[in-house]
């Protein structure tokens, strides 16, 4: 396929009906493109001009003063016109010489008619040369795009979908993923040179939104040009084609084709998960055989996961919980959409999961997800820190997934701690439990996302008896609770603010948006029933952990 359809001045001029023209000035503007032709007498045409218009016209503006003509060249200019073409012997006989000089400066294309031509066959052959190239430009794309979709029938081959690219353009095509190995075509690419385009490519788009989104130009070394398209699937980008182009800007028919390319591409990353989804469902099995504790034999485990036996280098896991909830009047009337838009969830949440290099075990049940990572251990940096940077930047891009949908969703998420064991990780899946039920029931704890940052409720968490629980409480602020019910007096709340003020009478009047008044009325109830002592060390630890369990026992 020719390298593009675009109309130059260049051609044009060999055109048969511009056989009698001449160029006089702007020589060095032969390359200007051609969109259409526009036949203009009157002395203020920027309205009426846009890019790439040719202009012909009989000269009647040459009549004007000076000043008016260059204003009538300079307005075709900025509009970044074509060319101008002036037909002599019909209204002037020869061209200023002020116009050629500004006309060679702006290396804008100035021809001139010595004779009388028929404007309407200019604009008919040149009109019809365009309209022919457009329509030849829809049948390639049409016949490039079924090539596409037979590849992406028949197979799951990346390089097949950039071979036939590189066909249609002759330009070097470089595919940047974040999920798998990049790929170059055509393959005979050194590895320096692999490495030096692999570094371009990540160091110009990797945190760069916008190239995230939509296609990007980015200058290269050696007055090249790499024009880039995002591959997105499912919301996520996740991969880059890109085309090197030898220092030209892109023609329209490359950008539609890198943009058919992407959506190709696209597909293809979309029927692989879907195809690798199927493939692990088998793995909901293995997580199974961990939360009941039926794993004990580490090297197994390792093998059924497929990371690197234990005796080879040292694997970190952690092991966690991603829970959807709906509202109650989402659940009844669309519960076919919610289960597709959960599949989706599920679908994106491994593509996140290889795109942060993170080796996993997925298992979906009901609302819940549960998610096994693991991590090699790198020589240097902190690796556990590392591994929640990871897993919290994965579930900050889930939580924005309910944006927007049919049925939005809030996404409750926790992690238990990090192990380098596998045979352990029934542990890290309950204390992951533990973190979704405190960032539940306790507002303070809403954004804890690990099993650490829960703090003191991992004490109150791992008590077994509720009951006991309860009893404590009850024996702690029962007195409080049964006052507030009868007179609503808010006092078990008052004492939560106070001790967690350390006793600052203004503080808490604040806190409680109360008047000092009201809360000495308060604090005096306060020591009625809990007697003065209640701040007494070994007394205040207990009123502050029943008021920390009361919350999980609600």
């Amino acid at each position: 396929m020719s390298s593009g359809f675009n109309l130059h001045i260049r051609e044009v001029l060999e055109r048969p009906v511009f056989k009698r023209a001449r160029l006089i000035a702007g020589a060095n503007g032969l390359d200007r493109e051609v969109g259409w032709v526009h036949i203009l007498e009157i002395t203020n045409v920027a309205p009426f001009v846009t890019k790439n218009d040719l202009i012909l016209t009989t000269g009647l503006w040459l009549h004007h003063y000076e000043q008016e003509r260059l204003s009538y060249m300079q307005q075709l200019i900025r509009q970044q016109a074509a060319g101008l073409c002036v037909e002599l012997g019909t209204s002037i006989e020869n061209i200023p010489e002020e116009i050629i000089e500004l006309a060679d400066q702006c290396d804008f294309p100035l021809l001139v008619f010595e004779q009388p031509v028929r404007f309407v066959e200019i604009t008919q052959d040149i009109h019809g040369l365009l309209i022919n190239q457009q329509h030849q430009l829809l049948k390639d794309l049409e016949a490039f795009s079924r090539r596409l979709q037979q590849i992406t029938l028949q197979s799951t081959d990346v390089h097949a979908v950039l071979h036939v690219l590189y066909e249609y353009t002759g330009y070097q095509i470089v595919y940047h993923s974040s999920v798998e190995a990049n790929k170059f075509c055509p393959k005979p690419v050194t590895s320096e040179e692999a490495d030096e385009l692999t570094f371009f490519y990540r160091k110009q788009v990797e945190g760069n939104e916008a190239a995230a989104q939509e296609p990007s130009r980015f200058p290269m070394p050696g007055d090249r040009l790499l024009l880039s398209q995002p591959v997105i699937c499912l919301g996520e980008t996740l991969a880059y084609v890109g085309m090197i182009l030898p220092g030209e800007q892109p023609l329209d028919r490359i950008v539609l084709l890198l943009d058919y390319t992407a959506k190709s591409l696209a597909t293809l990353l979309l029927r692989m998960l879907f195809l690798e989804e199927k493939h692990l469902r088998d793995q909901n099995q293995l997580i199974q055989d961990i939360l009941s504790h039926q794993l004990e034999d580490e090297e197994a485990a390792r093998s059924r996961m497929g990371v690197r036996p234990a005796k080879q280098g040292e694997v970190l896991f952690i092991g966690g919980i991603v829970e959807l909830e709906y509202p109650d009047s989402a659940l009844r009337p669309d519960r076919d959409r919610i289960e597709a838009e959960e599949q989706d969830l599920l679908v994106r949440l491994r593509a996140l999961l290889k795109k942060h290099g993170l080796r996993n075990l997925l298992m979906q049940k009901g609302h819940r997800i549960y998610i096994l990572c693991a991590r090699e251990r790198s020589a240097s940096g902190d690796n556990a820190a590392a591994l929640k940077q990871a897993v919290r930047r994965i579930v900050d891009s889930l939580r924005l997934t309910g944006v927007g949908l049919t049925q939005p969703f809030s996404l409750h998420a926790g992690f238990g701690s990090i192990r380098p064991r596998m045979t352990d990780m029934h542990k890290s899946f309950k204390e992951a439990e533990q973190v979704m039920e405190v960032s539940r029931s306790v507002e303070l704890m809403r954004s804890s996302l690990f099993y650490e940052r829960i703090g003191v409720y991992q004490l109150l968490k791992a008590i077994p008896d509720k009951a006991f629980l309860q009893s404590f409480v009850e024996e702690q602020l029962g007195a409080l609770m049964a006052y507030d019910k009868e007179h609503h007096l808010h006092l078990v709340q008052t004492l939560d603010v106070y001790l967690q003020y350390m006793g600052s009478k203004n503080d808490t009047a604040k806190a409680l948006f109360i008047h000092r008044q009201t809360l000495y009325n308060r604090l005096d109830k306060l020591n009625e029933i809990l007697g003065e002592d209640f701040l007494e060390p070994e007394r205040r630890i207990c009123l502050e952990m029943a008021l920390l369990a009361c919350p999980l026992l609600s």
